[in-house]
């Protein structure tokens, strides 16, 4: 998605910056702000999964965006850490009063940022973007929590499509084949080995003896030789 920071007024842009700076210095518990100096109209936030719901003990990622005509128009949130909620559809989208018709210029961010958080507490099946979690959350509530829980487990608590939105460890995942000429691939002795072998004789010792069959094996070939050859001569 696009900057809309060229789009914004400046007076707007002053206000917008102001405010994100005193959610990241005072941001509502359980919400983490990770504002960005090249575009401040993209707002990325965490928001930890509420106790006493399927969503308790995850880290739910997410983004605000501001469009062209904030603050007249409430700005757009999306989840980027997939969630099984009535209110969250496929791709993230959220639905929610506060950023539709309740909206107000005057409420700004904070309260978009908590009224989001409460949205996990107290889902609202009547406006749902994801019919399936609104059905369940009507009708077996029991099935609802189950796929909701499961679905934190697996995006929200660390694992490779949840809070996994911090960098990953270089040495994690499949690492690149190696060339078939590494040093490091070929087979061979450790050095630690090598030396200890030379140090109390082991490989002279063998080098040696094998050198020593070698020749005495190829004298008696030749001598085995030279017998059939004087036989045959006698024969004639």
């Amino acid at each position: 998605m696009n900057s809309n920071v060229e789009n914004l007024p400046p007076h707007v842009l002053r206000l917008v910056y102001k405010e994100v700076s005193a959610l990241a210095a005072d941001p509502p518990e359980g919400i983490k702000i990770y504002p960005s100096e090249e575009d401040i109209t993209e707002l990325h936030t965490s928001i930890e999964g509420p106790e006493g719901t399927p969503f308790a003990g995850g880290i739910f990622r997410m983004r605000l965006v501001l469009g062209k005509d904030f603050p007249a128009v409430p700005p757009k949130g999306y989840f980027l850490t997939k969630i099984f909620h009535p209110n969250v559809g496929h791709k993230g989208e959220i639905c929610v009063n506060v950023l539709k018709r309740d909206w107000k210029a005057e409420l700004g961010l904070r309260h978009v940022l908590l009224t989001i958080k409460c949205l996990l507490i107290h889902p609202n099946p009547e406006s749902a973007l994801n019919e399936e979690a609104g059905r369940l959350l009507l009708e077996d509530y029991a099935e609802y929590e189950s796929r909701a829980r499961l679905m934190t487990e697996i995006h929200a608590m660390g694992g490779p499509g949840g809070l996994s939105g911090a960098p990953q460890d270089p040495n994690d995942g499949p690492q690149p084949k190696k060339h078939a000429g590494d040093p490091t691939k070929r087979a061979g002795p450790s050095a630690a080995a090598v030396p200890a072998a030379l140090g109390n004789g082991a490989s002279g010792t063998s080098t040696t003896s094998s050198s020593s069959n070698s020749s005495s094996s190829i004298s008696n070939i030749a001598g085995k030789k030279k017998a059939d050859k004087k036989r045959a001569l006698r024969r004639l």
